[in-house]
């Protein structure tokens, strides 16, 4: 049973900086494909960014492109979402996903099998 645990979230003006975290544990011999995710208030979960389990293809959802970068160190089993030039529109709960069956997953949420607990970001304005 792989467990994430999200970290890094918190306050920041709109334009600044967050990195967040996402440190697995459990199965570390397995490299998964890797998601992140947020949801705002009121809103449903959507796509945010996604890396391959060797680190060397990664996506992003519209919104993210350009200002947000995922990457990964899997000596260290952690995933990060850095994002830049934060907007008020990106305040949300961010939450990191893996899927162990895919080498690739992107933006399919269903085919994530495990999920943290998620880490709010808020950008004031």
């Amino acid at each position: 049973q792989e467990q994430l645990a999200e970290s890094g979230g918190g306050l920041v003006q709109a334009g600044g900086s967050l990195i967040l975290s996402c440190a697995a544990s459990g199965r570390t011999d397995t490299l998964y494909a890797m998601g992140w995710f947020r949801q705002a208030p009121g809103k449903e979960r959507e796509f945010v960014a996604a890396v391959s389990s060797n680190g060397k293809t990664t996506g992003y959802a519209d919104s993210a492109k350009g200002r947000f970068t995922v990457s990964r160190d899997n000596a260290k089993n952690t995933v990060y979402l850095t994002m830049n030039s934060l907007k008020p529109e990106d305040t949300a709960v961010y939450y990191c996903a893996a899927d162990p069956d895919r080498y690739y997953t992107g933006s399919h949420q269903s085919e994530y099998d495990f999920w943290g607990q998620g880490t709010q970001v808020t950008v004031s304005s």
